[in-house]
């Protein structure tokens, strides 16, 4: 589990902005905390698991994607704030986030 700081929701914002332009090839400036990620972008929920991978590599977390898939079937995440907001939980409780509820 790690502490949440100002600098990691930087990180956090950053990384999944810059993804999602990638991945959809639109410009970053488009985009904003109320995109809809799968109607406005056309993304797919493949794309939240390899997002997921690149923060479980860059901060060495413990999570299973069981455990995130049960999480997020009881709390969808479809705008890229909720994406960064459910991140950012990911990242302060790792497995421990199905304990939540």
């Amino acid at each position: 589990m790690a502490k949440i700081t100002d600098k990691t929701r930087e990180e956090v914002k950053k990384t999944v902005y810059e993804f999602f332009a990638d991945e959809c090839e639109i410009d970053i400036a488009t985009l904003s905390d109320d995109t809809n990620v799968i109607k406005d972008i056309e993304g797919d929920s493949l794309m939240f698991l390899e997002l997921l991978e690149i923060f479980k590599k860059k901060y060495g977390l413990d999570i299973e994607l069981k455990t995130v898939g049960k999480y997020v079937v009881k709390h969808p995440a479809e705008t890229i704030g909720a994406i960064i907001n459910m991140t950012m939980l990911i990242i302060e409780h790792e497995n421990g986030i199905s304990n939540l509820d």
